[in-house]
C-alpha cells in the first residue's frame, strides 16, 4: 500500500486552513491517506528567524488579500481574527491529545478549529473555548482543558515542533509525499501531479 500524505500545519496559517479543506479528498483521488501533523511555526522561525506573514511588514497587507482573494475562489467563509495571529497552544496541545486517541476525530477537531478560528468565532489560544469546539466530537471540556494544560502535552507540542524542523519544515501547510517536500496552499495541484506520477508508476 502507498504510503499516507504527511500534512504539517500550524492553527494560526490561514494557508493551512485553506489546504486543510482540500488534502483528504485530493489524496483520497490517488487513493493515499493522509496524516495530520499539527506543529508551531514558531519552532521553524526560531531556526529561519522568520516572524509571522501578517507580522511582516509589506507582507501584511498583501496576505490579507490574498486570505480573502482565496476565499472568494473556494467560496468559503473567512474573516481576519481580531489580533491574529494568536498562538494556539491550547489547540495544538488539544489535537494531539485527540489524536493519541483517534486521529480521525482529530482530524475533524482540526478541521472544526481552522473553520471557527477563521471565521472571527474562536480564540485558539483559550483553552475554555477550544474545548467547546472538541465537545461535539465526545470529549468532555474539563478533561481537555486539564489535559492541554499537562506537561505530558506541552512536551508533545514541544517534541511535534522540533520533529519538524528536523524533516526540514520551515513552513505552512507542508506537505510531503514519498519523501518529496511541497510548501504553501497553492503547491497543491503539484502535489496531485506527483501522487499522479506515483500511481502510474505504480502500475506501469
Amino acid at each position: 500500500m502507498a504510503e499516507p500524505i504527511e500534512f504539517f500545519f500550524d492553527f494560526g496559517s490561514g494557508y493551512s486552513c485553506f489546504a486543510a479543506t482540500e488534502i483528504d479528498d485530493l489524496a483520497a483521488r490517488h487513493g493515499r491517506s493522509v496524516r495530520w501533523k499539527a506543529f508551531s511555526l514558531g519552532s521553524s522561525f526560531k531556526v529561519t528567524e522568520a516572524k509571522p506573514l501578517t507580522r511582516t511588514p509589506l507582507k501584511a497587507d498583501y496576505v490579507a488579500l490574498d486570505w480573502a482573494r482565496i476565499a472568494r475562489l473556494k467560496g468559503l467563509s473567512f474573516t481576519m481574527p481580531d489580533g491574529h495571529p494568536h498562538a494556539g497552544m491550547p489547540a495544538l496541545r488539544g489535537f494531539h491529545w485527540l489524536d493519541a486517541q483517534d486521529p480521525a476525530l482529530a482530524v475533524r477537531f482540526a478541521k472544526d478549529v481552522f473553520r471557527a478560528y477563521f471565521s472571527g468565532e474562536l480564540a485558539i489560544d483559550d483553552a475554555a473555548a477550544v474545548a467547546e469546539i472538541a465537545r461535539p466530537l465526545g470529549a468532555e471540556p474539563s478533561a481537555f482543558v486539564a489535559a492541554v494544560a499537562s506537561p505530558e502535552l506541552k512536551a508533545k507540542a514541544r517534541t511535534a515542533g522540533e520533529e519538524a524542523v528536523e524533516r526540514g519544515v520551515f513552513g505552512a501547510p507542508w506537505i510531503i509525499v514519498d519523501g518529496e517536500p511541497f510548501w504553501g496552499w497553492d503547491r497543491l495541484p503539484m502535489v496531485e501531479r506527483r501522487l499522479a506520477e506515483a500511481t502510474a508508476a505504480a502500475t506501469a
